[in-house]
């Protein structure tokens, strides 16, 4: 807001350390920071009053379509961004569904369904390759 900088606010603290004394000095601090305090609420406090009134007077609907038109392209990436992270956001959830067990049910180009590839526990060993000699 005043743009001190830390030489600045040492200049100010010696400065007060030999005016007021070291012994007043610590109240004086104290009744600056609520002074300060009560300034900084007061001006949020206009800020926030001046935002209602903006609002309420539609000075916020008529900013956003002014920006809209003095910048048609950005209006049109945003749409852009905007689906393309619908779409993104659609794909992962697809992705996380959880699978049927059986896997997926394939057609054949007859248009009949093909039998499900079977698991290691459904197939039996050919005759004799179990059996040693």
């Amino acid at each position: 807001m005043f743009d001190l900088g830390w030489t600045e606010l040492l200049v100010i603290g010696i400065v007060a350390l030999i005016v007021v004394g070291p012994r007043d000095l610590p109240g004086m601090f104290r009744t600056v920071g609520r002074f300060v305090g009560k300034a900084r609420g007061m001006a949020r406090e206009f800020s926030r009053a001046m935002n209602d009134a903006a609002d309420q007077s539609g000075v916020s609907d008529l900013q956003k379509t002014l920006k809209a038109a003095s910048d048609p392209m950005k209006t049109a990436m945003n749409e852009v961004r905007k689906t393309t992270g619908d779409v993104a956001r659609d794909l992962d959830r697809a992705a996380s569904l959880p699978r049927d067990p059986e896997g997926p049910t394939a057609t054949t180009e007859s248009g009949a369904r093909a039998a499900p590839p079977a698991s290691a526990e459904d197939r039996t060993p050919a005759p004799g390759a179990g059996d040693k000699p």
